[in-house]
C-alpha cells in the first residue's frame, strides 16, 4: 500500500505532528500553502473551491493551524465546501490529522488571519453517527440535506489545541 501524504498549509515544514494507523508505511508527501515563498509542491489558496487535486488523490491529509483559516465564521456553505474539498480528494478509509487552536486560547480570536473557531462540536457535523444522533435532541442546525460526507473524528485536547485524527468512510455510513 502507498501512503500519499497531503499537508495543507505547509509552510517550510514536512513534519507529522499526528500520527494515523498508517504511521508504518513511508510517506509520499505533497506540500501545499498559498506562499509560494515556502517552496511548497503546490501554491494554492484554499479558500478557492474546487482545490487542484483528483478524487481519492491521497492516503492522508495533514492540517495543523489551517482549518480555522477557511471561510468565516457562520458560512456554512465555505464550511461544507472546504469539508467536502477535503472528503473529496481523501480515498475511501483515509485519514485527516492535524490541530487548531481551542476556542478559548489567546490565538483562536487573536490571529488577524483566523476566520472560524473549530471545536468539538464543529467535527460533529461531519461525522454521520453522530450527527443523526444530534439534530433534533440538541440545538444542532440540520445540515444533511448539504452535508452528504462522512468523517469520523477522534479528537485529543492538550496544549491548547484540538488534535484530531479522523477516518473517513465513502461511501457514508447509514
Amino acid at each position: 500500500m502507498e501512503r500519499k501524504v497531503l499537508i495543507l498549509g505547509a509552510g517550510e515544514s514536512k513534519l507529522l505532528q499526528v500520527p494515523t494507523p498508517l504511521r508504518h508505511l513511508p510517506p509520499t508527501i505533497t506540500t501545499l500553502d498559498i506562499e509560494a515563498s515556502h517552496k511548497p509542491d503546490v501554491v494554492w489558496d484554499l479558500n478557492s473551491c474546487p482545490w487542484p487535486f483528483k478524487d481519492n488523490s491521497f492516503t492522508e491529509i495533514h492540517a495543523y493551524e489551517v482549518l480555522e483559516h477557511f471561510g468565516r465564521q457562520g458560512d456554512y456553505r465555505a464550511f461544507f465546501a472546504h469539508f467536502w474539498e477535503i472528503y473529496r480528494i481523501l480515498e475511501p478509509m483515509g485519514y485527516l490529522a492535524g490541530s487548531v487552536p481551542l476556542w478559548n486560547e489567546m490565538w483562536a480570536w487573536g490571529d488577524p488571519s483566523h476566520c472560524r473557531v473549530i471545536n468539538e462540536g464543529t467535527f460533529s457535523y461531519l461525522d454521520q453517527a453522530l450527527y443523526k444522533s444530534g439534530v433534533g435532541k440538541t440545538c444542532m442546525t440540520d445540515f444533511r440535506s448539504i452535508w452528504k460526507g462522512d468523517i469520523e473524528s477522534l479528537l485529543e485536547f492538550r496544549a491548547g489545541r484540538i488534535f484530531f485524527m479522523c477516518k473517513v468512510h465513502k461511501p457514508a455510513r447509514a
